[in-house]
């Protein structure tokens, strides 16, 4: 089977300072990829290049064999990307979002509405199909972020922390769903730092530090390299945090000091 997303090489830079260095993943249709590490580890920066956001970097990255650098709008055609904030057109209604969003990727009318309707209504949403966003709390306004990045029914979905603001329902719903789309054929590639989420939900892992890879595989893999340990112990102890108890304790000791 060939890779539907392949990195190879990947670097990238700000200036002087180095935000990924030789980053080499081949991630498979079907797969669900726990893509994790600490602030600054250029998580962002990787969903960025793979979005063809970002096209000023070295090495190569495809997705199902086109050329994000070059081949960028083919490339934003087989994606459904859902960042953590949801930058909305506020004095739109779900539904006039929803169906622009539908025209950017030649959706029927017919097939755009009717997704519109069973995705809001999967959300508890189907009241508010017709209200104006300026008045929606930001997990509303999430769940209208993640219909519009669903809507075309893409074969790469690409999350970047899609909880942010959801109601326990609503989690547990993307939860399942990513499951669902998984089994379905589609790829996820998740960034979260919920880790007890990524456990749950991945079929591999990829960790990052300091822009580069410093554990890759399943969650049982890891804890047989690792010992028994959570992933969020994982995580803790791959990524040079020993001095995070220190820094709780120094907080403690801070908050308790009199003026």
């Amino acid at each position: 089977m060939e890779p539907i997303i392949s990195i190879r090489n990947l670097s990238k830079s700000y200036g002087t300072k180095t935000v990924l260095q030789d980053i080499n993943v081949e991630i498979y249709p079907g797969q669900v990829i726990g893509y994790i590490g600490p602030n600054g580890a250029g998580k962002s920066t990787t969903v960025k290049i793979l979005c063809g956001l970002l096209t000023d970097y070295q090495g190569t990255v495809t997705v199902n064999g086109l050329d994000v650098k070059t081949q960028t709008l083919d490339v934003k055609k087989q994606i459904g990307y859902i960042p953590e904030l949801a930058e909305l057109y506020d004095v739109l209604t779900p539904n006039e979002y929803l169906q622009f969003t539908a025209t950017l990727y030649n959706l029927e009318k017919e097939v755009a509405t009717q997704r519109i309707e069973k995705i809001m209504a999967a959300f508890g949403l189907e009241a508010n199909l017709n209200q104006r966003m300026d008045t929606f709390s930001k997990g509303m306004r999430q769940k209208v972020l993640i219909a519009s990045g669903l809507l075309h029914n893409p074969g790469i979905i690409i999350l970047d922390e899609p909880l942010s603001g959801l109601d326990a329902n609503s989690v547990i719903i993307m939860k399942e769903l990513i499951s669902r789309l998984a089994k379905d054929g589609k790829t996820i590639f998740y960034c979260s730092h919920m880790m007890d989420v990524v456990e749950k939900v991945s079929d591999r892992i990829v960790l990052i530090n300091g822009g580069r890879i410093v554990a890759d595989g399943s969650f049982e893999e890891l804890k047989q390299q690792q010992g028994d340990k959570s992933l969020e112990q994982i995580f803790a102890s791959l990524t040079a945090t020993d001095s995070l108890s220190a820094a709780a304790d120094e907080l403690a000791k801070a908050m308790e000091s009199r003026s």
